[in-house]
């Protein structure tokens, strides 16, 4: 395959009306423009809908404050959220959907949300191509709430089921919904491939009797891994607080997680990451293979972390999404 051949490119967000609007949360946190160009994409979308019709579980009594910033990993002005209350997914429809969806975790180090680059920017990418993308804004684990360690995980596994709940509402397939993670957000996109049955939180209504299991996991330069030298230390401690023990450290590494069960998986990782070492990626590979699930690996010598979709383009490494979208067709 001629990898130069053409690149996936960037395409209108086709951004339906809407459905329901969580007016609380648009208050809060109004409209901003996105990157340098005013006239760039809006958030929050005006398709959107909450994962919990009361508070969250486990509520702190004081409750994180909202926030947001235009900061980015390479200089660049990129949305970042945090304090986040009321987690919700907004949902980026295709002009002609395929039936298949994407469930976007973004990064960040569970210290705040990079919904730009590693939200918005999926939906710019792939939703030309006929893929429903639905971006989570999941709440982050140090911030107060109970079972810290499972809070993000939660939110994950709400989100899947109520969009399997919904696909007909939004013309997609049940059976043809992945996830896919960056950082932070890949090691929730890879806990939830790994522990979507675990009982994390009291059922709400019918969407949770629906299985939480995606159909595919695509794992981008992903913490897979909080052992010691291996996962991202910023991400570890904010889940799991200054000094887990083994047992923890094990039972929240999806890349020991891996059973026969877990949905085949799409992992990419630069070779000369310094933020989340690519041992990561190499782990959950491991992972893979011994509990024999279907694995495609993707490892570039150069690419740094945080690029998401704006890798330089003569790097190889700005191919992946066009090798991920290839690979999805062959596991929907």
């Amino acid at each position: 395959m001629n990898l130069n051949r053409r690149t996936i490119l960037l395409g209108s967000l086709g951004i339906a009306a809407a459905t329901k609007i969580n007016t609380a949360f648009a208050a809060s946190l109004p409209s901003t423009p996105l990157g340098d160009d005013p006239a760039a994409p809006q958030w929050p979308t005006e398709e959107r809908f909450t994962l919990w019709p009361q508070d969250p579980p486990g509520k702190p009594t004081t409750t994180p404050t909202l926030s947001q910033t235009m900061n980015g990993p390479r200089g660049d002005r990129q949305l970042q959220l945090r304090g986040i209350i009321t987690p919700e997914i907004s949902v980026y429809r295709t002009a002609k959907p395929n039936g298949s969806a994407i469930l976007v975790c973004p990064g960040g180090g569970y210290s705040f949300l990079s919904v730009q680059n590693e939200g918005i920017d999926v939906a710019r990418r792939f939703t030309p191509f006929g893929i429903t993308v639905f971006v989570l804004t999941y709440r982050l684990p140090n911030e107060g709430w109970e079972k810290q360690t499972r809070v993000p995980l939660q939110d994950a596994q709400r989100a899947m089921r109520l969009v399997k709940f919904n696909a007909a509402k939004y013309h997609v397939n049940p059976d043809q919904i992945g996830v896919m993670g960056f950082s932070a957000g890949g090691h929730l996109a890879s806990d939830l491939a790994t522990a979507f049955n675990e009982s994390c939180y009291s059922t709400v209504d019918k969407a949770d009797k629906l299985s939480a299991r995606p159909q595919f996991a695509a794992l981008i330069y992903p913490v897979a891994s909080l052992q010691v030298n291996v996962g991202h230390t910023g991400t570890r401690k904010n889940l799991l607080g200054e000094n887990p023990s083994a047992e923890l450290l094990t039972k929240h590494s999806p890349a020991d997680q891996v059973t026969a069960t877990t949905p085949p998986c799409f992992v990419m990782h630069a070779m000369d990451d310094k933020t989340v070492p690519v041992e990561a990626s190499l782990a959950m590979i491991a992972g893979c293979r011994k509990a024999q699930v279907q694995v495609e690996a993707h490892l570039f010598e150069r690419g740094g972390h945080g690029f998401g979709f704006r890798a330089p383009a003569e790097l190889p490494v700005a191919q992946w999404p066009l090798l991920f979208e290839r690979w999805m067709q062959t596991h929907i």
